[in-house]
């Protein structure tokens, strides 16, 4: 018989076991998910303070590029930390990409307005960027945070200086001198400030004082050096020993070599002085004022083939340039070339039309070609300009008609050495002019980025992205129909290696025993097109994309690829008409016209991408770059916008706007993109800051 009772009991139990067994799996599986929680809070702390760590050390050894990756990481993982902005601004500081860290900065303050050396920063980057009174204001800031700080009163002082606050500057300088009486920057400076009040006894007495707290004040002898070098030649000598101690205690700051040229020019040490420059130019090979001042002592030597390379380079540089124009016009003079040389003379007439000698001549120029009546009409214009400038009773008697800008200008004022200004350094301690990493300083071409292309192989880069996600491209990979891995990369390497090289042989002959006995398919056709991209041969890789696109014809790598090969066809071909005579050369209107179709062919296959693959940022990217290489800017601007709308992050599309942008003469919206590819680790676009800034 059942007991009906102690089974209810039972069930009971049962069931209140199974109620307390829910409820302790209920607990555990909170108290894991509560661990788990934690562990991935910690996992994602231990990430943020890893990559901040490695991007201190970075910025530590000076590797500011790699530096600002590392921080980018940081920010991204925890956009609300003061500190990866704050180290990024110092980064992009000693990168003199001084909008962005003026902007980091910012965001830095914004998080956390107790951070000292942020207000700093700050003020330094605008300092940097002109504006003396927001420097002021961040400066006075932090002392307010940490008052009588050395640097940062000295800082102040700059700043007040440059702003023409000169009481203020005065007041401050002698604060900081009061404080800190072996600090040599603050004597300096305040040299520096009573050079520009034309107060130079005074700025010697600073300057030497300086180099008594500190013989090896760099700035100390350089400051010593410019100050005697300028006021009369027999203080030249000493001049000379003073640019002496500062090249050796920094050798490698081409101005150095340039100034020490002109005193050892006005020492009559020739030799030296072309030496000088040799070595300034080998140091900074575009330098304009060393090339200028070479080409002025070649002239002089009558080395007139290296004075006229010297000034050409000079011109090519910048156009404009009406002391070269007017030197290289009396080189091209003494080689006969008198056509040429009135070409360079008309560009200096062109900017000084009230200029007597210029008409005087280019009289003679004419002469010498025989065209008389040219010759005299140069002549009487420059013997009215002559009398109209000649003082009369104390004053230049000068018609409504003299631009005021020719009055005074005389040949000498065109046959003088030129000379760095200033080669100190008394900026912010953060912009160490000696840093490792310094890559704006390194003479790199300015071009834009090139086309993104799709390869076997890729070069890898600590800094910026290399490969590209190309979805069609992924999917194919995922399949292994083809031989290799394609990569969408920026710069492919060239193959080195013979056993690749081999491969790839091996690899067109494989496609071309199995298209001989199989149905052929486009991806087997693309495959031996990318080998034959890969060897060069880009000639039979356009065939077989053809074949290719005929069998699938919705397939956007395959207009990618055939864009790329027309793209490198196009360059080797132009390359090899440049290598051969003219006599051997096509007619320039077929060039011309073939030129331009391939042109257009390629503009069709990358439109064709956009049209298959519209939300990937690639082809429009490239085909900007098309554009800009056959000078449509307003073109190339539209797509690049679309890439980078769609690929906020597109390092180098944001370079390539800022190249387009500088072009069309928007300097501060180029700087701006240039600022943002140097954060994405377009480590030129630092470089071309720099030079566009100097």
């Amino acid at each position: 018989m059942i007991n009906f009772a102690v089974m209810k009991n039972r069930l009971t139990i049962t069931s209140n076991r199974e109620r307390n067994s829910r409820h302790y799996f209920r607990r555990v599986i909170t108290m894991l998910l509560g661990v788990m929680c934690a562990f991935v809070t910690m996992i994602g702390q231990i990430s943020a303070d890893r990559v901040m760590n490695i991007g201190r050390n970075a910025l530590y050894f000076e590797d500011y590029v790699v530096a600002i990756q590392y921080f980018n990481q940081a920010i991204s993982t925890k956009p609300y930390l003061a500190k990866p902005y704050f180290y990024r601004a110092i980064a992009k500081l000693n990168l003199e990409d001084y909008r962005g860290a003026e902007e980091d900065a910012t965001r830095a303050i914004e998080l956390n307005e107790f951070i000292t050396d942020a207000w700093e920063v700050r003020g330094v980057a605008r300092q940097n960027m002109g504006d003396n009174s927001g420097a002021i204001t961040d400066y006075e800031h932090a002392l307010a945070l940490v008052p009588r700080n050395r640097q940062l009163m000295f800082n102040l002082a700059v700043a007040c200086s440059e702003d023409n606050r000169i009481e203020q500057a005065d007041s401050l300088f002698s604060e900081v001198i009061k404080h800190y009486p072996g600090f040599e920057n603050a004597y300096l400076g305040r040299a520096r400030m009573r050079l520009e009040q034309a107060d130079t006894l005074h700025a010697l007495e600073d300057i030497d004082t300086a180099l008594v707290r500190n013989p090896k004040s760099f700035n100390g002898h350089v400051m010593r050096a410019e100050l005697l070098m300028h006021r009369s030649k027999p203080l030249f000598r000493s001049a000379l020993e003073s640019m002496d101690k500062a090249i050796r205690l920094e050798p490698k700051i081409a101005g150095l070599y340039i100034n020490r040229a002109y005193i050892r020019y006005n020492l009559d040490d020739w030799d030296g002085a072309m030496e000088d420059y040799d070595y300034a130019l080998s140091l900074e090979p575009y330098n304009k004022t060393a090339l200028f001042n070479r080409g002025m002592l070649s002239a002089q030597a009558n080395a007139n083939d290296r004075a006229f390379d010297d000034f050409s380079a000079v011109i090519a540089l910048n156009p404009s340039d009406h002391l070269a124009h007017y030197n290289r016009a009396m080189v091209r003079a003494r080689k006969n070339d008198y056509s040429g040389a009135i070409e360079d003379i008309n560009a200096v007439i062109a900017v000084y039309p009230g200029f007597p000698a210029a008409y005087l001549i280019r009289s003679d120029f004419e002469r010498a070609l025989g065209n008389m009546n040219k010759a005299k009409a140069d002549y009487d214009k420059g013997m009215q300009l002559t009398a109209a400038l000649r003082p009369v009773d104390g004053k230049v008697d000068i018609d409504d008609h003299t631009p005021l800008d020719s009055i005074g200008i005389t040949e000498r004022d065109f046959e003088q050495l030129l000379t760095i200004h200033d080669n100190t350094d008394l900026r912010q301690e953060y912009n160490n002019t000696a840093i490792r990493g310094r890559i704006q300083d390194r003479n790199l071409d300015i071009q834009p980025e090139p086309m993104i292309e799709l390869a076997y192989y890729t070069s890898p880069d600590e800094v910026s992205e290399n490969t590209f996600y190309i979805k069609e491209l992924d999917d194919l990979n995922k399949t292994r129909q083809l031989r290799f891995v394609v990569f969408a990369t920026i710069n492919p390497p060239r193959l080195v290696d013979e056993n690749a090289v081999r491969q790839h042989f091996n690899s067109i002959e494989y496609y071309n025993s199995y298209l001989s006995s199989h149905s052929p398919r486009a991806v087997d056709y693309l495959g031996r097109a990318m080998d034959f991209i890969t060897l060069r041969d880009y000639a039979s890789a356009i065939r077989d994309i053809d074949r290719a696109i005929a069998l699938n014809a919705d397939y956007a790598p395959s207009y990618l690829l055939r864009a790329q090969a027309r793209w490198r066809l196009n360059k080797a071909e132009k390359s090899a008409d440049s290598d051969v005579s003219d006599s051997k050369t096509r007619d320039a209107l077929t060039r011309q016209t073939l030129e331009r179709q391939t042109f257009d062919e390629i503009l069709s296959d990358l439109q064709k991408a956009i049209d298959l693959s519209p939300t990937s940022p690639l082809p429009y990217y490239n085909k900007a770059v098309a554009l800009i290489e056959y000078g449509d800017m307003e073109g190339a601007l539209e797509y690049l916008n679309k890439a980078i709308q769609l690929a906020p992050d597109f390092g180098q599309a944001y370079y390539n706007r800022g190249y387009v942008l500088l072009s069309n003469g928007k300097r501060g919206e180029g700087i701006e993109d240039l600022s943002k590819a140097g954060q994405l680790g377009i480590v030129q676009a630092y470089n071309l800051i720099k030079r566009i800034s100097r």
